[in-house]
Order: C-alpha cells, then structure tokens, then sequence
C-alpha cells in the first residue's frame, strides 16, 4: 500500500562504554563537535545498521527470490565489498536491455533505458528505494531521491572521549617473540565514551515514496529496524548501545500538518542532576503531548 501520510521521527539512542562512529581522520576517535564537545554520530553509520538488520532478518529466499511480479524487494545495495558497476548491470540484464552497455563508453549507455534501469533498481533494493543512491556510475542507472532522510545523530550533552592501553598477551611473529624475549604481548589503543545519549531527526515524504515504490510494508521495516538494530550489532568496540526511543509524528496529509522542528522540540531529554551521567536513568525524557498540533498523531515504537 503506498503511503499517503508525512512523518516525522524522533531516535534516541545512547552507548555505554563505547565508540558508536569512530572518525577516520582522527584516527578512530569518537565523533564530536569540536566546538561544543557534543559527540555526533553520522547519517551514514545510522543507515548502515538499517541495511545490515534488513540482510540479516530477511529469509534468504526474500532477498533473492523474485515476486509474481518480478520484484526482489529486500536485496541491499551498498553492502561490504559490493562493486556498484556489477550491481548496477544487473539492471540492464533485468530489463532484457544489457546490449545497450556493450562499448568502451558505457558511463553514456543506457539512453532512455536509463529510467528503467532506475525503476529496476528501486524495486529490487531495499535500501535505494528507501535512502535513495547516486547510481549514475560506469554504468549509469540515474540517481533516485529517498523518502527517507536522517540527520547526524548529536548527544544531548558533551561528552568525554577516554583512550585505553589494551594488552594482547601473544604476538604475531615469530621474530616479535624473538624481540620480546618471550614476553610475547601486543600492546594496542581504544577509545570509548564513558556515556552518552544521541538524538537523530528523520523524515519520510510520502511523494518521493510513490517514485521509488516504498509502501507501507517497507516503513514498517523502517521502524523495526530503528528500534532492533543495535540488539544485533554489538561488538566490543561499541559497547552497550541502546534505541531508548523512538516517536513517530504521523501527519493527517501528505503536505503534512506541522512544521518538523517544531514536533521535535516536544521531544525533551534532560540530565537529572549535575553529575556526569553514566547511565539512562541519570536522564528524564518528556514529550509534550498536549502541545501536539492538531492533524498530527504520536506514535510511540519505542519509549
């Protein structure tokens, strides 16, 4: 069923003892806000849990299997080590049109197939027709527009950035052994935040969904993940990490009924004393359910 409602939505999230988005250029510390020292945690960390909890909890024959109607639906695009030409090729072998990418000049083949090639790709891949994709690559399949954006994830308050000396107690050579003597450690270095509670913003429009054919069945998806994907996904260096809420501002149109900003000003998160906070219930999250505007419904997936 296609959707015909605006939402909006609120995710909070928090980490305990954990690096939830190691920075590259800062060799894999903590995302912050250099200015504020609030910990920030991109969009694209985010929609990876999403793709990776969709592969996960989709049976196999889901994924791969075509509908009646030649629909995969749950495949995922930009998954580990996946070459985007290869996926995009599949297109065009879909569409029974493959003979339009024979050449040296395969970025401008594809002609008035190349909106096909995009409809082929939003119909089979979960996460193009979600998110959206740039796929105008060696082989063009366009560039499609998601319903659904996120923005960074930023911590409600600043947050501290420990580093650690860990101790591996072997080695990986034999000429390391040899060195040490048969002391045999690796010493290394980890980052974490003691403790920290994130709060992201998303968007759903209902008008870019009917050009990518995310329906009702895909949001519903949409909000398991948010609210599941962290029970999957853990690992030593990230910690605890927790989807404490998740609010769904429903609209009553398609234009939607409220401005974004002003719902997500009801969603409230406060530290309940002074003391650095180590723990959820150090904090108190409120929503100002009576201030909610009218043709705008709450709904509470987590929280």
């Amino acid at each position: 069923m296609a959707l015909t409602n605006r939402y909006d939505f609120v995710l909070l999230f928090d980490v305990k003892d954990g690096n939830p988005n190691g920075d590259p250029d800062a060799g894999n510390l903590p995302r912050m806000d250099a200015e504020t020292g609030r910990g920030l945690v991109t969009d694209v960390c985010i929609k990876r849990k999403v793709r990776n909890f969709v592969v996960m909890t989709k049976d196999q024959a889901e994924i791969t299997e075509s509908l009646a109607d030649g629909r995969k639906r749950f495949e995922v695009y930009v998954k580990e080590r996946a070459i985007l030409n290869d996926q995009n090729e599949r297109a065009y072998v879909g569409i029974g049109k493959k003979e339009l990418l024979e050449g040296d000049d395969k970025k401008r083949k594809g002609g008035d197939a190349v909106d096909e090639a995009r409809q082929w790709m939003c119909r089979n891949f979960y996460d193009v027709r979600t998110f959206g994709a740039v796929m105008s690559l060696g082989i063009n399949c366009g560039q499609v527009r998601g319903p659904v954006q996120l923005t960074f994830a930023r911590s409600v308050d600043p947050v501290v950035a420990l580093e650690h000396s860990i101790t591996r107690m072997a080695v990986a050579t034999k000429a390391e052994a040899e060195k040490q003597g048969g002391d045999n450690r690796t010493m290394g270095r980890k980052f974490t935040v003691p403790y920290g509670l994130y709060a992201a913003h998303g968007f759903v429009s209902s008008f870019l969904a009917k050009q990518t054919g995310f329906d009702e069945n895909d949001l519903e998806l949409l909000w398991q993940a948010l609210a599941q994907m962290f029970e999957h996904d853990r690992s030593a260096a990230r910690g605890e990490m927790t989807t404490r809420g998740l609010y769904v501002f429903k609209h009553d149109s398609e234009l939607g009924n409220a401005p974004a900003h002003k719902l997500f000003e009801l969603i409230q998160a406060k530290k309940n004393s002074d003391e650095p906070a180590r723990d959820f219930a150090d904090y108190t999250v409120s929503v100002k359910e009576a201030a909610i505007p009218a043709g705008v419904t709450l709904q509470r997936k987590v929280g």
